[in-house]
């Protein structure tokens, strides 16, 4: 197929939603991309070296942030030079008018600093939960790359903090132990009043190895984990999610696990409590009876 016939179809594609001297939609945009990909795989969007959008993602349902690459233009890289435009409807059915409805309410960037190079930052004046946003990069006017989504679709929540292991139980032979893991919902998500709800995911598995053992999703912060050998050190991360959502936050940082190398029933008559940064502090008397308990039954 040869050019002419490219930009004809390209014309069809955009024609049945645009009037005359307005620019399309981002859906209908998306449509016409679809279409020439599909005459001719070479120019697909990603080929161009352009910037492009990386993801948006809101740690917790109330700010956002929007990324983008630089692209392989040297004019392109200076600080500035490429401009974010967002604009937003009230319902998803006014999200696919046409684009000179959009282009009454494109409004640019509020803040290109707090969220880092080629980023936008939305704190909580500009956010809008279940109303769609379309955002567009453009350089001098020129349209670079657009998406629309709405904020509850790019929910990603920060780590989980404070991570900490306590020890539950010890086999008979005194090789295996259980421990309970427990930690906290990231600061910024609001999960005593509901407002967001995270459900979260353990790994572990002992220093030496290369695979991690998986658990969850959990509805609980805290969770314990069973049979671990007593003589090996063992790592534990957790991450977390918006429920029913699939995309999981970054992991939490490790937390080591290092059981005592002494005998546990002469720590626990001392009063020996073991958690992430110390592994010799007060373990409660409640747990020394349940110790006695296993061993002298």
């Amino acid at each position: 197929m040869d050019l002419c016939q490219v930009f004809l179809t390209l014309a069809l594609a955009v024609s049945s939603s645009t009037f005359s001297g307005s620019e399309a939609t981002p859906a209908t945009l998306g449509k016409a991309s679809q279409v020439l990909q599909r005459i001719n795989p070479s120019l697909g969007t990603s080929s161009s070296g352009k910037p492009r959008f990386t993801k948006c993602r809101s740690p917790e349902l109330e700010t956002f942030s929007c990324y983008w690459t630089e692209g392989d233009n040297p004019d392109l890289k200076t600080p500035g030079s490429i401009q974010l435009y967002y604009a937003k409807r009230e319902s998803q059915r006014q999200a696919a008018r046409i684009a000179h409805e959009w282009t009454q309410e494109w409004k640019e960037c509020p803040d290109y600093v707090s969220a880092g190079k080629n980023s936008c930052y939305f704190n909580s004046s500009y956010t809008s939960i279940w109303i769609p946003y379309c955002i567009k990069l453009t350089k001098n006017g020129d349209l670079l790359d657009q998406k629309c989504f709405t904020v509850d679709e790019i929910v990603q929540p920060d780590p989980p903090i404070g991570l900490n292991w306590t020890l539950l139980n010890i086999s008979l032979t005194g090789i295996r132990g259980d421990i309970q893991v427990s930690w906290q919902p990231p600061p910024n998500a609001d999960v005593l009043k509901g407002w967001i709800i995270l459900e979260y995911e353990i790994q572990y598995k002992e220093v030496n190895e290369s695979k991690w053992k998986v658990m969850g999703p959990i509805w609980l912060t805290y969770c314990p984990v069973y049979s671990l050998r007593m003589d090996k050190e063992h790592e534990v991360r957790v991450r977390s999610r918006q429920r029913s959502f699939e995309k999981y936050s970054e992991f939490s940082e490790v937390l080591r696990v290092i059981f005592p190398q002494t005998n546990i029933l002469e720590a626990c008559e001392e009063g020996t409590k073991f958690n992430s940064q110390h592994p010799h502090q007060e373990i409660d008397n409640h747990l020394y009876h349940q110790l006695q308990r296993i061993r002298h039954p």
